[in-house]
């Protein structure tokens, strides 16, 4: 990798912090190809990204933004997982982390907040921004419908009192 190469890197590095809600850091520990483009196939569906790259030019690529704290992460065989929604890539990585002991979660940082690993596993066992998005159309949907079965139960109970009126004069 040329000088020119480095700069492009750390560049698009650097845009990608900027505008991020979480960066997730794991330690690669012998992932085959397959797996790894199974991890890749799930955090793309996850709309999210994962990405190895040089541990000091992601470092240097860190100044200047909110997540210079994983800088301290970066020791070893690492790849940055990120996403916009807060949770996306920390969920994808917990899950396959799950199933495959040859990836380790070392920490992360939400905006400003530096995570261990822990605190990303926690974060994974959040809600997504689609399932709250999704909760919260349901509770400000849920009164309308209240009042509309409100309204109608009169109406029904009646029609129910008539029809029995009906079956018993028949």
């Amino acid at each position: 990798m040329d000088r020119s190469q480095k700069a492009d890197s750390v560049a698009q590095l650097n845009a990608v912090f900027n505008e991020v809600g979480v960066v997730v850091v794991t330690r690669n520990l012998g992932l085959t190809v397959a797996q790894s483009s199974v991890l890749r196939n799930k955090i793309r569906e996850a709309g999210a990204t994962y990405k190895v790259a040089k541990n000091r030019l992601a470092q240097i690529a860190a100044q200047d933004t909110d997540y210079v704290g994983i800088c301290d992460f970066m020791t070893g065989p690492t790849a940055l997982a990120w996403s916009v929604d807060p949770v996306a890539a920390a969920k994808v990585i917990v899950e396959f982390a799950k199933t495959t002991d040859k990836i380790e979660i070392v920490g992360g940082s939400l905006g400003s907040v530096v995570l261990n690993a822990d605190g990303v596993k926690a974060l994974a066992a959040m809600p997504s921004l689609d399932e709250l998005r999704g909760k919260l159309v349901g509770l400000i949907q849920a009164p309308a419908t209240k009042i509309a079965q409100l309204t109608t139960a009169p109406a029904a109970k009646l029609a129910r009192v008539f029809g029995a009126y009906a079956k018993d004069a028949a």
